[in-house]
C-alpha cells in the first residue's frame, strides 16, 4: 500500500494539538523552544523569528535527541516543549512526529508555520 504525503502529513498531526502564532509566542515566553528547520535560502528570503533556534531540518533529530551524543546544551530532556517551524507548517509536522518518535512526547509545530507568525503581526527579523 502506497501513501500519499498528504496522509502522512494528516497522521503526523493525528491527535496533536498545534498551537498558532499566538499560543505559540505565549509559550515560547514561557520557556517552550521554538525551532526553525528551514534552509538559510528560505530565511533570508522570508525572514526569521527572533530567538527561534535554527536547526536545519537534515540534523533536527541529532540535535534534539535528549540521550544522543550530537545533542545541543538545550536538548534537556524528554520533557521539552519543542515547538517546530517551517514555513507553512508542513513539513514542521513530520519533523514534529519524528521528534515524538524519539521520545519528545511534547513536540509539536506552528500551525501555518513562518507565513502565519508574520501574518499575525509577532516580531519578526530580516535576514541579510
Amino acid at each position: 500500500m502506497v501513501t500519499t504525503i498528504d496522509e502522512l502529513v494528516a497522521r503526523a498531526r493525528d491527535g496533536v494539538h498545534r498551537p498558532g502564532p499566538a499560543q505559540a509566542y505565549r509559550e515560547a515566553a514561557a520557556g517552550a523552544l521554538l525551532v526553525d528547520i528551514r534552509p538559510v535560502a528560505q530565511r533570508a528570503r522570508e525572514g526569521s523569528i527572533p530567538g527561534a533556534l535554527v536547526i536545519e531540518r537534515n540534523v533536527l533529530e541529532w540535535r534534539l535527541d535528549p540521550t544522543g551524543s550530537h545533542r545541543i546544551p538545550e536538548a534537556t530532556g524528554h520533557e521539552l516543549r519543542v515547538i517546530v517551524v517551517c514555513s507553512e507548517g508542513y513539513a514542521s509536522s513530520l519533523a514534529a512526529a519524528s521528534l515524538r518518535e524519539l521520545g519528545l512526547d511534547r513536540a509539536t509545530d506552528l500551525d501555518g508555520g513562518f507565513v502565519a507568525w508574520a501574518a499575525a503581526g509577532l516580531p519578526t527579523l530580516t535576514e541579510g
